[in-house]
């Protein structure tokens, strides 16, 4: 899982976002964006939905390169 969380956080860091401000738009907990991108905490699909909204990515974008 470390490398979907380390691909959310280049999406995020793309559009200029802070953990915080992702974890508002996706409606999660900051310190859950802080843990599933440092590979700590495996989140549900309904959060990387959430996330790949929030990012106006494709879901997929976070599994390249696995």
């Amino acid at each position: 899982m470390a490398t979907v969380g380390f691909n959310i956080k280049v999406e995020r860091l793309r559009r200029k976002l802070s953990q915080a401000k992702l974890a508002e738009m996706a409606n999660v907990v900051s310190d859950s964006i802080q843990k599933i991108e440092g590979g700590k905490q495996t989140p549900s699909c309904l959060v990387l939905y959430d996330i790949a909204k929030a990012l106006d990515v494709p879901l997929d974008t976070f599994y390249k390169d696995i």
